[in-house]
């Protein structure tokens, strides 16, 4: 301490200076040197070439594979977000403790767990398997299996999102609400939806990004069947084992693209919400 305080303040500015440079190189080596990395590997070849690879059927079906689990998670995932953060922001019932927990599960479990999970449950050989093929069901190796790996892994997103400030804001506001004769839909829709609008939407980015970059979990229960259940990360992947590296990078700066826009979103929701 008596070190530092006999330093002239050129001297005491030299270490914020030098963490700040660290930072921002590390930065550059580790965050934008990849991302720039993929986009000049996907242009390599020229315009000609990266159009030709995003035409091709098999990563236009990628794409609009992983764009439809992403809009099947999110509304069901803002829904579940909502419903779990309610109940134990303003109730107190046996299984609270529980319920906060198995919203943590997923954060703590392997993707590729989970999926083999899901597979063991509802594979062929599985648990439910011979019932749902007496239905003539199919989870497993198809769009439902993806949907529900995708789902697990990215259930606690919104709740962690909303669960903290509704907790905050306390029930004073639709306490109020109610006895002035609001009914509890006029109460949701016009005091607790719009006080956790901006964690909502945040928690729906970050729900969204993880949804359209899941690898793990995918891989076990997809299949990898190229131009059916393949979904963006795992076509990636397959172009690689080709050896079709501009294809890869073409795709993977598709995920980069959608990743940036996630970003940009999330720093302008964490602003509005400061």
């Amino acid at each position: 301490m008596q070190a530092v305080a006999t330093l002239n303040p050129n001297q005491r500015a030299v270490v914020p200076r030098l963490l700040i440079g660290v930072a921002v190189a590390l930065t550059l080596l580790i965050v934008v040197a990849p991302l720039a990395y993929i986009f000049a590997r996907a242009f390599a070849e020229g315009w000609r070439v990266y159009a030709a690879n995003l035409k091709h059927p098999a990563t236009v079906h990628a794409i609009w594979l992983t764009s439809i689990v992403a809009l099947i998670v999110v509304p069901i995932n803002i829904g579940f977000g909502i419903a779990a953060a309610w109940a134990i922001a303003r109730f107190r019932f046996w299984g609270r403790g529980i319920l906060v927990t198995a919203i943590e599960i997923p954060f703590s479990i392997s993707p590729i767990i989970a999926g083999i999970c899901y597979l063991l449950l509802y594979g062929r050989q599985g648990l439910l398997g011979p019932w749902l093929q007496a239905n003539d069901l199919q989870v497993m190796f198809a769009l439902p299996g993806i949907v529900l790996v995708t789902l697990f892994v990215t259930a606690p997103f919104v709740a962690r999102e909303v669960l903290p400030l509704m907790q905050a804001q306390g029930s004073e506001q639709e306490e109020a609400a109610v006895t002035l004769g609001a009914s509890g839909w006029q109460v949701f829709t016009r005091v607790t939806l719009p006080n956790i609008r901006w964690a909502l939407l945040y928690g729906a980015v970050l729900c969204t990004a993880r949804a359209v970059g899941e690898f793990g979990g995918v891989s076990v229960v997809s299949g990898n069947i190229r131009g059916q259940t393949n979904t963006l990360p795992l076509h990636v992947e397959l172009l690689f084992n080709d050896l079709n590296a501009t294809g890869a990078f073409a795709a993977a700066s598709v995920l980069t693209l959608l990743a940036l826009v996630a970003l940009v979103v999330k720093a302008g929701l964490e602003a509005r919400r400061a």
